[in-house]
C-alpha cells in the first residue's frame, strides 16, 4: 500500500489577527497544514523546530523584525520564504530579498494571487529526480554533480540555495554566451514569476561569494554593461 505524500507545512508569521486568520483558513483549505505566530521571535521559533516547507513572514512584527527573521533563517536553511509587508516601493523589496527572502508581496494583496505564489514556489523548491546517469559538469576548480544536486569547490563542498543551484546550473550550460536579465528570469525563475530584474543581481550577488576567488572582482560570472551577464567558466 502506497503512503500518500504529506501535505505542505506553511509557517504564517503575522501580527494582525484578522489576516493570520484568514490567512490560515485559505492555507487549509487549499490542503496545506499550517502553523502560525504573531510574533518574530515565535515565528524564529517554530521555523527552527518544525521545518516548515514554506514561510509567509510579514515585515512589521513585534519582538523581532520579518527582517531579522529572515535574515537569521537565512543563516542554516533555504526554506522558501514569502516576505508580507504594507510598505511598498523598491527599497522595501530589495532588503527584503537582500536578507534571502524568495518573494515579496505587497498589502492588500489578492488570496488567489498569493496562493498561486505559493504554489509557484513550492514547485520550485521541491527536489527533482535527475536521471542515474546525470553527469558532473567541471568548470575549471567548479565540480558540479547533477545527480546528487551538489556542487563542489577545489574539493570543498558548496552550501547554495535552490535558486542559486538553478543559477548556476544555468550558466555552467552556456559558458560563453550573454544573457539579459529578463532571459534569466525566464530559464530560472519561470514566466509566472512576478518579481523584477533586481532578484537576478541579488542571486547573482550571492552566487558570486561563493564560487569566485574574488566576489569583488568576478572573473567567472561577468557584468556586461547594457547588456547582462556572461559566465566565463
Amino acid at each position: 500500500m502506497t503512503t500518500p505524500p504529506a501535505a505542505p507545512k506553511v509557517l504564517v508569521v503575522e501580527d494582525e489577527e484578522p489576516l493570520l486568520f484568514s490567512l490560515a483558513h485559505n492555507l487549509r483549505r487549499e490542503g496545506y497544514t499550517v502553523l502560525t505566530a504573531a510574533r518574530g521571535d515565535d515565528g524564529l521559533r517554530l521555523a527552527r523546530e518544525q521545518h516548515p516547507d514554506l514561510i509567509l513572514l510579514d515585515v512589521m512584527l513585534p519582538g523581532v523584525d520579518g527582517i531579522q527573521v529572515c535574515r537569521l533563517l537565512r543563516r542554516n536553511t533555504t526554506v522558501p520564504i514569502i516576505m508580507l509587508t504594507a510598505l511598498g516601493g523598491e527599497s522595501a523589496r530589495v532588503a527584503g530579498l537582500d536578507t534571502g527572502a524568495d518573494d515579496y508581496v505587497t498589502k492588500p494583496f489578492g488570496m488567489r494571487e498569493l496562493l498561486a505564489r505559493i504554489r509557484a514556489l513550492l514547485r520550485r523548491s521541491a527536489p527533482r529526480d535527475e536521471p542515474a546517469a546525470a553527469p558532473s559538469v567541471v568548470s575549471g576548480d567548479l565540480r558540479f554533480d547533477q545527480q546528487r544536486r551538489s556542487v563542489a569547490r577545489d574539493g570543498q563542498p558548496l552550501k547554495l540555495k535552490p535558486k542559486e543551484y538553478e543559477l548556476l546550473l544555468f550558466f555552467l550550460e552556456h559558458p560563453g554566451r550573454v544573457f539579459t536579465r529578463e532571459q534569466i528570469l525566464d530559464a530560472v525563475w519561470g514566466d509566472d514569476f512576478e518579481g523584477g530584474a533586481r532578484t537576478v543581481d541579488v542571486h547573482v550577488r550571492w552566487l558570486r561569494q561563493k564560487v569566485e576567488p574574488d566576489a569583488a572582482n568576478p572573473v567567472r560570472i561577468r557584468t556586461v554593461r547594457g547588456s547582462g551577464y556572461l559566465f566565463e567558466g
